[in-house]
């Protein structure tokens, strides 16, 4: 059998990134930035008001108090979007708005609440300081400076300054676009009635939630029947708008295994089937399908979601530029004895206890105990070549972010 690492190598080879490109900014959260982004204006780009006030000349109101206001003409009002910048005349006051440019002359903004907020005149109660409620060009990011890094995810903070700055995209590493489909005849979706024999199909909602939480994007979620040519009519409607393809279920050595019929079994069409050393998620597939990489997975949904957690989702990441491509890893001692099975590398669904760095086994090892693995927030890495973990074993898990 192949190791868990020689497919992580194949996996990780087949799954490449894209070249940089120029994306929109509504499409980049998330995403990598390519290239680094220098300021084509300053910010802010004009002297603006920093509150709802009146413009003045500082040493027009220096002698300005409660008892003996400072009474001047409002010879203008300005409010945020003016595009004409009046000019202040001395021994005169603009009303203005937060955000509104600053008239040419003025030196301080006096906050409406230290007036009378009259609009013919205007007694002001205090003093303002040169430079008083003035947002200076330039003061937050000067024109030319770097302000964003290659190399950095894109975040709501970052996108919000790109805009600021005016720039309508960014040059990032494109998300990588998956297509899952999930294989049988017996599935049907939820909230449909069963007949006999029948399941809920939840490989697809499950696989392609774990796609997204990668950073990647999911094309389609189309479900195909135990059928060959139903099987390739997805194929053929979908693969050509995917950088993967992620199939659950068919791979396994029995009849009706609709992945390996379609691409023969024996591995000549395009797509090698084999057997890695772990549990759960031993039968694998992977190839090419017209140009474009695929990955066939077991059906057992436990199986599933733990291969695309080992496989897929570290080289999904590595493609997109993306840090941490591997759940961390931390070590914890084993609080029970556990057993393992000879030759497989086994990923054991865990809680994790941080407070004490303990762990202990969580349900059965058995593929189709999906409910554990919903509520794990671990798996216990058991190497191949051991058949027994004593409690009081240092172990090492894998992290799934949901330490509770």
């Amino acid at each position: 059998m192949r190791s868990v690492e020689q497919h992580q190598r194949a996996v990780a080879e087949l799954i490449t990134a894209h070249a940089p490109a120029a994306t929109p900014l509504t499409d980049a959260h998330g995403l990598v930035l390519a290239r680094d982004v220098t300021a084509p204006v300053p910010l802010p780009v004009f002297d603006n008001s920093a509150m709802d006030g009146y413009a003045v000349r500082a040493q027009d109101v220096v002698s300005a108090t409660t008892e003996r206001p400072v009474t001047l003409p409002v010879a203008d009002d300005i409010p945020a979007g003016r595009t004409d910048i009046p000019t202040l005349k001395p021994g005169t006051a603009h009303r203005i708005m937060t955000g509104a440019p600053l008239p040419v002359g003025a030196t301080a903004v006096v906050p409406v609440e230290d007036t009378d907020g009259r609009t013919d005149t205007v007694s002001i109660r205090v003093p303002a300081a040169a430079g008083r409620h003035i947002r200076h060009a330039g003061e937050d990011v000067p024109a030319g400076t770097t302000v964003l890094r290659a190399g950095q995810v894109i975040t709501p903070a970052m996108l919000g300054l790109a805009a600021a700055l005016g720039l309508a995209e960014l040059t990032v590493i494109p998300r990588q676009r998956v297509l899952v489909i999930s294989t049988g005849s017996e599935l049907v979706p939820p909230g449909a009635p069963l007949r006999p024999g029948q399941i809920y199909e939840s490989n697809s909602v499950m696989l392609a939630a774990a796609v997204r939480d990668a950073g990647a994007a999911v094309v389609a979620t189309p479900t195909a029947g135990d059928d060959v040519a139903q099987f390739a009519a997805v194929l053929d409607r979908y693969a050509a708008d995917a950088d993967l393809i992620i199939t659950s279920g068919g791979v396994s050595a029995g009849a009706y295994e609709v992945v390996k019929d379609t691409f023969g079994r024996s591995g000549d069409r395009g797509v090698e089937f084999v057997k890695v050393a772990m549990q759960p998620g031993m039968p694998q597939g992977i190839g090419q399908v017209a140009g474009t990489p695929i990955v066939t997975l077991p059906g057992n949904p436990v199986s599933a979601l733990v291969s695309f957690e080992v496989f897929i989702r570290p080289a999904l990441r590595r493609a997109m530029g993306l840090p941490d491509p591997q759940r961390p890893r931390r070590t914890a001692t084993l609080t029970e004895t556990l057993s393992s099975p000879r030759g497989k590398r086994q990923f054991r669904r865990g809680l994790f206890d941080p407070a004490t760095g303990t762990v202990s086994g969580y349900g059965p090892p058995g593929s189709h105990h999906l409910r554990y693995l919903a509520t794990a927030n671990c798996l216990l890495d058991i190497p191949e070549d051991v058949l027994e973990v004593p409690a009081g074993t240092q172990l090492q898990i894998w992290d799934l972010g949901s330490v509770r």
